[in-house]
């Protein structure tokens, strides 16, 4: 350790003798190559500025702008700098918070006198921003106490409520713990005389060591997601730590934005929201009808081989019905307002599991019978707020492929390992192989249920993750209150991270339901109950799968798999007999009439990604074959006999066999 002239820090397995009141700055200039890209620095385990001033003993390791915690610290920064930018362009704005968030980060503003950003607004603030960054502004932190605090941010009205939350201690602070330092504590970073912002940390040490950022959008916000207070405007940017990860990430973009499920779901003629129905709430045109019905009768075909048996519920019951579920108490917001009918109240069902939980309670069950494994196709209603909205991957009305399945306490692991291999091969059936899970585990300060009750699921959960062989990771205390779960999230093509299945083991609605089995011993045991939602809804899993696929869906489910084109009016009737012939072996093919040109007709074809265009000239009428142009092939094939390519048909457009 150090004498009294200096202290002895470790970094990288390697001691460091420095100067009493060294910084981790000075560390970094001594500690050769792990610390040439550092923002910031971890000391003991917490995120700290290069600034900061190090103790004797201290463990310290570099924060790297290319890590994880290195981008979110260039991110935080920028932020401060576009907020510092919006406040010198319209003087008397009031600034809220501005997190940094999965690939970039914002900041929410309340213009002046109404005023409203444009989108032609983020030019002039994304130079102001620069301006800023070649200034070369230091970021330093201060700390005052709420008196100080609240005099410093006079004038800001979203920076006084979020420290008098914090300063109360009361909770109301939830949801800002970026922005706010212990009670009792208000740090700020300052980056000039007449700026500052009320933050954690930590920050960059100036602003010059940023720049490699882009505003990309401007969008409404409520202030702390509550639509009954003051609606906000949100800029959306992104920052990364060289100019190369910045444009790979405006590539991928630019990718996702082609591949948008919400413009190609127009543009295939799949879905669209009428304003008349309300927000949130898809109606499916033909083509998006055959996917859906695709997708389900797919579902539900597998879970008939692996042993479900179908059930189906209502959609509204009595209230009483979730209030010993427990959904009133703990999920009431999320529901739709309740009915009065007949001297009852009723509520649109936000789950299904309850009504299953009827089901299975609805006769005396024997071991014999277990387990009990029920699916639903099952529309819930859940009412999500506007501003999270979002085509079909968040609505209002959705169907889950839901299953709930009851087991006896020795059948659990291995039901669950079943389970998760089944889920994985329904997966990998719609074209998906990139998986990571997460096993959440119990919350020491917020669980219902016996603490040997939590252990064994747990351990059940993590038996299927190790059986299965799937890479995992474990959300310590990220549980609900009232149950283990397994999540499963896949990357799609453009490395886009979807949370998808669930497996939930159930610690409290069979005992809410009073549920039971008659054992071998003939007494009566408690069931256990998975919850599991394979796709997630049917709704949200297709907007998956039309952005992984980028509409070019697999043949098996394309809505038409097959269109036949004839070069001329003379060949129509031999297109129309080729079609006839396809739809007999069941496939499903149409045609185009010849009023436009061929290549007019084959260009529509393409943009609606159609997996086979097959073209009838003279020539094929006389010999009974097709011109066979393959979605993504360099050239068509001439001359292919039908029955050659109905074979190749078979091939490529059968659905594929998911093991029970």
């Amino acid at each position: 350790m150090g004498d009294n002239s200096g202290i002895t820090v470790r970094s990288a397995g390697r001691l460091f003798e420095l100067p009493s009141g060294a910084t981790a700055a000075d560390l970094a200039r001594a500690g050769g190559k792990s610390w040439a890209r550092a923002v910031a620095a971890s000391v003991e385990g917490a995120p700290r500025d290069l600034a900061h001033v190090l103790s004797d003993g201290d463990e310290v390791e570099p924060v790297p702008a290319g890590s994880e915690e290195g981008r979110h610290v260039l991110r935080h920064s920028t932020a401060h700098v576009l907020a510092q930018a919006v406040l010198d362009l319209w003087p008397g704005s009031h600034f809220a918070i501005g997190p940094p968030i999965e690939d970039g980060f914002y900041y929410d503003f309340e213009l002046p006198g109404g005023e409203r950003f444009v989108e032609e607004d983020l030019v002039r603030i994304e130079a102001r921003m620069r301006e800023i960054v070649a200034e070369g502004q230091p970021f330093v932190r201060e700390e005052h106490d709420v008196a100080s605090g609240t005099a410093l941010f006079e004038g800001q009205p979203f920076k006084l409520e979020i420290i008098r939350a914090a300063a109360g201690g009361d909770g109301s602070g939830a949801g800002l713990d970026g922005e706010v330092a212990p009670a009792g504590v208000v740090s700020v970073y300052r980056n000039r005389d007449d700026f500052a912002d009320l933050c954690r940390g930590p920050h960059v040490p100036s602003t010059a060591v940023l720049g490699h950022f882009k505003l990309l959008r401007v969008a409404g916000a409520y202030w702390r997601g509550d639509e009954k207070r003051p609606q906000l405007q949100r800029i959306y940017g992104t920052a990364w730590e060289s100019k190369s990860a910045l444009a790979e990430h405006l590539q991928r973009l630019a990718e996702a934005e082609a591949r948008d499920h919400r413009r190609l779901g127009v543009e295939l003629d799949l879905f669209h929201f009428p304003p008349e129905i309300g927000s949130g709430l898809p109606v499916f045109h033909p083509r998006g009808g055959m996917l859906r019905y695709l997708m389900e009768e797919f579902s539900r075909k597998a879970h008939l081989a692996a042993g479900y048996e179908l059930v189906w519920t209502p959609h509204p019951s009595r209230a009483t019905l979730f209030e010993t579920s427990g959904h009133l108490e703990w999920y009431a917001e999320g529901m739709y307002p309740p009915m009065e009918m007949e001297g009852a109240t009723y509520y649109l069902k936000p789950m299904n599991c309850p009504m299953h939980t009827l089901i299975y309670g609805s006769r005396s069950r024997s071991y014999r019978e277990l387990p009990l494994r029920l699916f639903e196709l099952g529309t819930v209603y859940r009412f999500e707020r506007s501003g999270v909205l979002h085509g079909l991957a968040r609505v209002r009305g959705l169907t889950q492929d839901d299953s709930h399945i009851f087991c006896s306490p020795d059948q659990l692991a291995e039901e669950l390992a079943r389970l998760l291999r089944f889920v994985l091969a329904m997966l990998r059936a719609f074209g998906l192989s990139d998986f990571q899970a997460e096993l959440a585990t119990r919350n020491p300060e917020k669980f219902v249920g016996e603490v040997s009750e939590w252990e064994f699921a747990t351990d059940a959960l993590r038996h299927a993750l190790e059986t299965a062989g799937l890479d995992y990771v474990v959300g310590e205390a990220e549980a609900s209150f009232y149950a283990p779960k397994i999540d499963v999230h896949l990357r799609d093509a453009i490395g886009r991270r979807w949370q998808v299945s669930t497996l939930q083991v159930d610690l409290q609605l069979p005992q809410r339901f009073d549920l039971s089995y008659v054992g071998s011993d003939n007494a009566h045991h408690r069931p256990y109950m998975i919850h599991r939602a394979l796709f997630g809804s049917v709704e949200r899993f297709m907007a998956l799968l039309i952005e992984h696929h980028a509409g070019a869906l697999p043949t098996w489910l394309s809505p038409v798999q097959v269109r036949v084109l004839a070069v001329s009016s003379d060949q129509e009737a031999y297109a129309a007999s080729v079609v006839d012939r396809l739809s007999t072996s069941g496939w499903r093919a149409d045609t185009a009439s010849a009023d436009e040109t061929l290549g007019a007709r084959v260009r529509r074809a393409k943009m609606e990604k159609l997996p086979w265009i097959l073209v009838v000239g003279g020539e094929d009428v006389a010999a009974g074959t097709v011109g066979v142009n393959a979605r993504g092939s360099a050239r068509p094939e001439r001359g292919v006999s039908l029955e050659a390519f109905l074979a190749t048909l078979e091939t490529d457009g059968k659905p594929p066999v998911v093991a029970a």
